[in-house]
């Protein structure tokens, strides 16, 4: 074992000191239950200076530090075979791998590549990730393999919850809260949603969160609760409730996405009782109004279609939600969630509370004008959050 570990060895030194070495990884743990799960090695030049950067890769984060050669070779010798079984070089010309099996026994393969391989000496800078795939929770919830993958059929689910973290950490980030943020999540599934919005306050903002997450079905609520136990995430806990018979004591944040038809304004008219500073919804369906309007008969030139029909009670619906919301005294915006070649459910509504002074009989006669011109009795907003005339 130890004269094929200075066979490697002397290769990698030959490769470190003739600037052949491109990378080297070392894989396998020789320990199942090994936080470190591998290790990247490659070149740096640093103040002209040649180090060689180790990436250490844990089950949680990533690590990197810098060494020069010699300390490069005293690490190898300590982790092979004592926290990994195998070590691969790359080299501009070849691979070299190192094999150690569970008896101890080392061989050593080596194969000769024909593409054309570089140094690239430049120094990797961690990048501020915003979702940590490596996470336990992302394999656990079903997003990811145990390597921290994507898995295949969660392509287009991750670039959602990546860019829903992106626009909640825009509107958070410029915020101030004192101490605790409480927040609840309303419907929320499956949990991708809320465990992203955890790790983005708690990870890369480093908020002290009370994030709860409402969803009425309990298998779902007693699945996430044991994902949210095994790893020891304080400050989330998943409630079973719908989102009608769910009244928080403090709330400083509301989030709504895809809650279906009225459960959106049952969440939205949540928010305003507790005073939320922000309000974000992600609107379903919007069936209340096209079925209003459908009683009605009062159909226009671009109604009488029924794709359009749809399309505008979508865009009425949510127009009566901003308003009311600004009626209450937040800000609205509306923005795209994400492209619709991800989802058709792509519109986002935000509401952030101000002090500004607020001209309720303009936003009434806006709320009503809009009511009248297409055959609308009341938006069920209206019914649970009552506007003064």
């Amino acid at each position: 074992m130890s004269e094929t570990l200075e066979k490697f060895l002397n290769r990698l030194a030959e490769s470190a000191e003739q600037s052949t070495l491109v990378k080297m990884t070392l894989s396998k743990p020789a320990q199942k239950h090994d936080e470190m799960r591998n290790v990247y090695v490659k070149p740096v030049l640093i103040k002209e200076k040649r180090l060689f950067a180790f990436t250490y890769h844990y089950e949680r984060r990533d690590e990197v530090k810098n060494y020069d050669a010699t300390q490069m070779l005293d690490i190898l010798r300590e982790m092979v075979p004592n926290r990994f079984l195998n070590a691969v070089l790359f080299t501009v010309n070849e691979d070299v791998t190192l094999l150690v099996s569970g008896k101890g026994k080392a061989t050593i393969q080596t194969k000769k590549v024909q593409e054309c391989r570089e140094q690239n000496l430049e120094h990797d800078k961690q990048k501020a990730r915003l979702i940590n795939l490596a996470n336990p929770w992302w394999y656990q919830l079903g997003l990811t393999t145990r390597e921290g993958k994507i898995t295949a059929d969660m392509q287009h689910k991750f670039k959602q919850i990546y860019k829903y973290a992106e626009i909640v950490e825009s509107l958070i980030k410029p915020m101030k809260f004192g101490g605790t943020v409480h927040i609840a999540d309303m419907g929320a599934g499956k949990g991708y949603l809320t465990f992203a919005l955890y790790e983005l306050l708690t990870q890369k903002l480093n908020m002290a969160v009370d994030i709860k997450g409402v969803e009425i079905r309990s298998d779902l609520v007693l699945k996430i609760n044991e994902i949210i136990n095994s790893n020891q995430l304080r400050g989330l806990e998943f409630v079973e409730s719908s989102i009608q018979d769910f009244h928080p004591e403090k709330l400083d944040v509301l989030i709504a996405l895809h809650a279906c038809n009225t459960a959106t304004d049952d969440a939205i008219a949540s928010g305003i009782r507790a005073g939320a500073e922000l309000i974000v919804c992600a609107p379903c369906c919007h069936k209340q109004i096209r079925q209003e309007m459908e009683r009605s008969g009062r159909f226009d030139a671009i109604t009488r279609y029924g794709i359009f029909l749809e399309r505008q009670a979508v865009m009425i619906t949510d127009t009566i939600r901003a308003l009311i919301l600004e009626y209450f005294g937040y800000k609205t915006q509306v923005m795209e969630f994400i492209e619709m070649e991800h989802t058709p459910k792509n519109v986002l509504l935000v509401g952030r509370k101000t002090k500004a002074r607020v001209d309720k009989e303009t936003i009434l006669n806006q709320i009503e004008t809009l009511k009248h011109q297409y055959g609308i009795k009341q938006h069920y907003l209206e019914t649970i959050l009552p506007l003064e005339d």
